[in-house]
């Protein structure tokens, strides 16, 4: 940690003017949250992940240590400056560095599953909405299909030797017949074929080297035996990480049940040669991997968020479980839990029924399966005395910043003896904290920035501010 310290700046001026001779990663790198959805950003948290565990801090170091506490230990780390935190004795720096690391490896491991959750969604919605417009300008809808059979088979049935263009054509049109058809191509099985085929393309290109890297730095465990397919199948991936195979060795066990879904079963295996290809399988694998992360059936270690969802409750949580649930004002069964829900559900949509009847600024449109629209409401008369008060202010108040108006507030209710010290102690005089955290608000609130701030005539510096800050 010493090294790091040492090696890893946070100012420009700690730089030397030879950018070859610079580190990959600065201590700024670490602070920063991912960029944009994207490889490059899950390239850049894997690499500070991989840095932070060189340290090789033991993965329960703080695990009994309250999170608000340590949250204190890493937020003082990052504020204070570099030569601060060098000063400090042994004990302490080793400590607020250890917090700060340890925090920051499970929130990269977190940035890491949210990327990973974003960008197989990302895969699969760019690919059907490359496809819808391909295919939207030769659609038209036809409405009606149940009536349009009905009438169609009732044809048929009375005229069973009869010619088709001169029995079903005066019944049901031939053009409609065809925008019938184009539209079950583009809505059925052909349809979804073609967006596995756009959604392989996508993958096997650009997302797939993410794979190995990602399996190598994260590792996904389930408390479920029911999602124990899933986990093996990552466990295949790993394998075959590195390999250039086409297809997976007839030898290995290939979970498909729990993983592939059912429409994807024909695309994964190969017809002709009946074996699983590797990019398909991959595809379907990542899509149910992101299914169970977003529910916890699957969890991640070293993760916060996605941690095993076992260590959310207490650690006594099953010899005190009535006092728990006293606490929550839960009931201790299930089914009346259940159904309590349905009471409450039912109760609501009972006076949603007899709300929509005399309320037109509420409707259910048609739009996929019923949509809950709400109108706009109307503008209320302006109070006859507004325009009064208005110009009164103004004349007794002409062009009052809201730097003016922060101060005064402080004044009136004294909010800034709210924001509390991450250190042992304040040294500076509580007028000095006042006057700096103002500057401070007003320019992160405003976006002014805290430099254009500390240019002004404040009588404080930008060090100072980012001090404070």
């Amino acid at each position: 940690m010493d090294a790091l310290i040492y090696l890893w700046t946070t100012s420009e001026e700690e730089k030397g003017p030879d950018d070859s001779q610079a580190p990959s990663l600065t201590f700024r790198d670490l602070i920063s949250d991912p960029g944009r959805v994207g490889l490059d950003s899950l390239f850049q948290e894997i690499t500070k992940l991989r840095t932070i565990r060189h340290l090789q801090l033991p993965e329960d170091l703080f695990i009994h240590v309250p999170s608000k506490i340590l949250k204190r230990y890493r937020q003082r780390a990052i504020s204070e400056d570099i030569r601060e935190i060098r000063r400090h004795p042994d004990p302490v720096r080793y400590t607020l560095l250890a917090a700060f690391f340890w925090c920051r490896s499970r929130e990269i491991v977190d940035n890491l599953v949210e990327l990973l959750i974003q960008i197989v969604h990302r895969i699969g919605a760019r690919a059907e909405r490359k496809v819808e417009k391909e295919i939207l300008h030769d659609l038209k809808k036809v409405s009606g299909k149940t009536n349009l059979l009905f009438r169609m088979a009732e044809t048929a049935l009375e005229h069973p030797d009869g010619v088709i263009k001169e029995v079903l054509f005066p019944v049901v049109n031939e053009q409609t017949l065809r925008d019938l058809v184009k539209e079950m191509k583009h809505t059925g099985p052909a349809f979804r074929q073609k967006v596995y085929t756009v959604m392989r393309s996508s993958y096997g290109s650009h997302y797939r080297r993410m794979v190995s890297d990602l399996l190598d730095v994260l590792e996904f465990r389930s408390n479920n035996d029911i999602h124990k397919p899933v986990i093996e199948a990552l466990e295949l991936l790993k394998k075959y990480a590195n390999t250039a195979h086409r297809y997976y060795a007839e030898s290995d066990y290939i979970p498909i049940e729990g993983v592939v879904r059912t429409a994807w079963i024909e695309t994964v295996i190969d017809k002709e040669t009946n074996r699983i290809n590797r990019i398909n399988y991959e595809i379907s694998v990542l899509q149910a991997l992101r299914d169970k992360l977003r529910c916890k059936e699957i969890w991640v270690v070293g993760a916060d968020r996605y941690r095993n969802p076992e260590h959310d409750l207490p650690s006594d949580f099953e010899a005190r479980r009535e006092e728990h649930y006293r606490a929550l004002k839960q009931p201790l069964e299930a089914n009346a839990f259940i159904d309590q829900l349905k009471q409450q559900m039912h109760t609501s949509l009972d006076k949603l029924e007899k709300g929509l009847r005399n309320n037109s600024s509420v409707r259910i449109s048609p739009k996929r399966n019923g949509w809950i629209s709400v109108s706009p409401l109307q503008a209320q008369p302006e109070p006859r005395h507004l325009s009064l008060i208005k110009a009164e202010i103004m004349k007794r108040w002409p062009m009052t910043s809201l730097l003016d108006i922060l101060k005064e507030t402080d004044l009136r209710i004294a909010f800034t003896d709210h924001f509390k010290t991450l250190g042992n102690r304040e040294i500076l005089d509580r007028e000095t904290i006042q006057k700096r955290l103002i500057l401070c608000l007003y320019g992160l609130g405003t976006n002014t920035g805290l430099k254009r701030v500390s240019a002004g005539d404040h009588g404080e510096s930008y060090k100072d501010l980012l001090y404070i800050r």
